[in-house]
């Protein structure tokens, strides 16, 4: 048997209404689930209270990881396992191993931001969408608030809130988990 969550969702047409009317609300003291926009909003995330996003720091990391690799992968090849002379340059020859070095770099970088951020944000390929309306991916934003979070106040007052901050439509809807 499946739980299921209720949710008051208030649709917006206009992003700069959408941007104020999430400041009056958590203002008011009501917690905001997710806001579901089809395009990013400028200045969204400050407004909702997001953090800044660790992904440069994963990005860093996989980088370093890249980097290292790339030199021990090329100093254990050409220095330890086969040495070979080279055109009379030395068997550690750290300038020649720039190239494969950046680009092993970049690579991992780029595999690992990627990776990060579809763990982060649990986007998995066999896990199916939640769309809690199908505009959200058309013209319209959608601010979702969980009425499970939000037990002190009255959803008659967030029906009324969502309406005074500019709402163009206010549902309430069941979803399965």
């Amino acid at each position: 048997m499946s739980d299921s969550k209720k949710f008051v969702l208030g649709i917006f047409d206009d992003e700069d209404v959408l941007l104020k009317a999430v400041g009056k609300i958590r203002g008011a003291g009501v917690k905001i689930h997710e806001v579901y926009s089809p395009f990013p909003v400028h200045g969204l995330d400050e407004e909702l209270g997001y953090k800044r996003s660790r992904l440069p720091i994963a990005a860093f990391m996989f980088g370093a990881l890249g980097t290292t690799l790339a030199l021990v992968m090329q100093i254990w090849m050409l220095g330890v396992d086969w040495p070979m002379i080279i055109g009379g340059k030395n068997h550690v020859a750290l300038p020649d191993f720039v190239p494969v070095t950046f680009e092993l770099t970049v690579l991992l970088a780029a595999f690992g931001m990627v990776g990060t951020f579809l763990v982060s944000s649990d986007l998995k390929p066999w896990k199916d969408p939640k769309l809690l309306d199908i505009r959200i991916t058309d013209d319209k934003h959608v601010m979702a608030i969980d009425l499970g979070t939000n037990r002190a106040v009255e959803v008659a007052s967030i029906n009324a809130l969502l309406k005074d901050s500019g709402a163009v439509e206010v549902n309430n809807k069941d979803v399965d988990e």
